[in-house]
This record gives structure tokens, C-alpha cells and sequence, in this order.
């Protein structure tokens, strides 16, 4: 599903946030990406996404040269890859259900397809009858559901999630991978920078930790490693 061969990604100042990295994520994984603050996790999350492009070195995401898109295709490749924040990213004005409908209405699904889909998404994230609240309404855990719930509704192949629980109690942060948990089970790819050395353990997914902008571990069934 993902690969990088030897990708390295430098900045203008100068600075080697990845250094060579050479890796493959095969669909259906669950991948945690654990490491210091600095140490590369958030490029290594963009170059996926294409927020950031490689310096050198190739990216595929379902089989597109992500370095090498053309800008028309970008949006069509964005459409197979949902993200998730720290920070929910939601339009404050808008219901829970209107800020899960706008990612299906900025692809032009049909009214139609809208109307069946979001509810069923709701339902999944365990909020349909917070359909109608407003972001201000709704608790952080709901907030982040809500955010999980417009990552999937276009039922992308990969979610990106980038310290999902980072804002979250612990009891809160376990419902969120409990469901993440759910959705990779369905199908869906899952890569997750995470610094809850906590769920890491628990959950025993495949864990690579990055270092200086370098895979230093990758492990099946991983643990979360000494202390960053």
C-alpha cells in the first residue's frame, strides 16, 4: 500500500528531517511510528499525504508516485487517504453532520449518496444522535470521533493519523484506538505517529521508531521502546 525507497526530505534551513528512509506498509497493516519530538514522524506522515514532497528518493501511495504527481492528480490520490489531527481540524460553524457531509461534497458525491453514507459513519463513530451539535457542543473524544468519521466517509484505503489522542484522558484516548482498531479491522490501512507509549504496548501493532530522520526499529508486534 505504502512504500519509500531511500527518501530523504530536507528542508530550506538546511535541516535532514529524513535521511534515506526505505520502508513498505502493506495494506491492511497497522503501523505505529514512535519516536523523540524532532526526530522526523510528522514529515514522515506529510510525504505520505503529500503535504511535503522527497528531496530525493520515491514515495508510492496504492500504487501513485506521490513525488511525481502531477497537481490535477493530487486531489484524486488525497481522496483515497484520510487524515486525522491532534487537534480536530473541524469547521466550527458547521453540525457534526455537515463537517462529515463536506468532505463527500468537496469529491461531488451526489446528494444521495451523501444523505445514505454520513449517518452510517456516524453510527460507526457512535454519534448519530450528536448529528446536529455544533464542535463547540461536543466533548474532545467526540470531537476527535466526529474527525475520524470525515477521515473514513469517503472510505479511503490508508488513514493517516498524527497523535489522534495527544489532547485526550486515557480512558477517552482507549475509545479512539478501540476504533481505529474497528476500522482497520474493516480493511483500512492505518498509519499512526503516537508518543502514548501505553497504547503502543497494548495494542502490540507493527512499530517503526524513528531517529535523526532514520528507521532505527521496525518491529511486528512492537513495543513502544525505551524512553525519547
Amino acid at each position: 500500500m505504502i512504500e519509500m525507497q531511500d527518501v530523504w526530505k530536507t528542508y530550506p534551513n538546511g535541516t535532514h528531517a529524513l535521511q534515506g528512509v526505505s520502508v513498505k506498509i502493506d495494506r491492511n497493516e497497522f503501523v505505529y511510528v514512535v519516536g523523540p519530538s524532532g526526530a522526523g514522524k510528522s514529515t514522515f506522515m506529510k510525504l505520505i499525504y503529500r503535504e511535503e514532497t522527497p528531496t530525493k528518493g520515491q514515495i508510492s501511495v496504492g500504487g501513485f508516485n506521490i513525488g511525481k504527481l502531477k497537481p490535477r492528480k493530487i486531489p484524486y490520490v488525497r481522496r483515497n487517504i484520510g487524515v486525522v489531527f491532534q487537534d480536530f481540524r473541524l469547521l466550527p460553524k458547521l453540525t457534526a453532520y455537515e463537517n462529515v457531509a463536506f468532505a463527500m461534497e468537496v469529491i461531488e458525491a451526489p446528494k444521495k449518496v451523501i444523505k445514505k453514507r454520513v449517518p452510517e459513519v456516524l453510527e460507526l463513530v457512535g454519534l448519530r444522535s450528536k448529528a446536529n451539535r455544533e464542535p463547540s457542543q461536543l466533548s474532545g473524544g467526540e470531537q476527535q470521533r466526529i474527525a475520524i468519521a470525515r477521515a473514513i466517509v469517503n472510505n479511503p484505503s490508508v488513514i493517516i493519523a498524527d497523535e489522534p489522542t495527544g489532547n485526550l484522558d486515557p480512558e477517552t484516548s482507549w475509545g479512539i484506538m478501540q476504533l481505529l482498531d474497528e476500522i482497520n479491522f474493516r480493511g483500512t490501512t492505518i498509519v499512526m505517529a503516537t508518543h502514548n507509549r501505553d497504547i503502543v504496548n497494548k495494542m502490540r501493532k507493527r512499530v517503526l521508531a524513528i531517529e535523526n530522520g532514520n528507521i532505527v526499529r521496525d518491529q511486528v508486534r512492537g513495543e513502544y521502546g525505551y524512553e525519547f
